[in-house]
């Protein structure tokens, strides 16, 4: 899979350098992965949900949400958010 725009990312890796280990592991699995629908990425990443249009990961032990949009059909993944899960939570990120 191609990842695009994970400047998203990087104020969060700013505020809580932690987290930069944690999106580096989901960065590596995810440019590996052959996914072909949420199916078969749910055999990674068993907890991913899907909110339409976008897939959302659990990062650093539930503390951060990546929130993606996969077009599997072209192999990319389109980085829109990575947030606290308090910033999730408000939703402001599905405007």
């Amino acid at each position: 899979m191609h990842v695009i725009g994970k400047s998203a990312w990087r104020l969060a890796i700013k505020a809580d350098r932690a987290v930069g280990a944690a999106i580096g592991e989901w960065h590596k699995v995810a440019v590996a992965a052959g996914w072909r629908n949420l199916a078969d990425l749910r055999r990674t990443y068993p907890s991913a949900d899907f909110v339409d249009p976008y897939t959302v990961f659990n990062i650093q032990d539930n503390r951060y949400r990546l929130i993606v949009k996969i077009e599997y059909r072209w192999q990319m993944i389109f980085v829109e958010h990575l947030l606290t899960h308090a910033e999730y939570d408000k939703g402001n990120w599905k405007k």
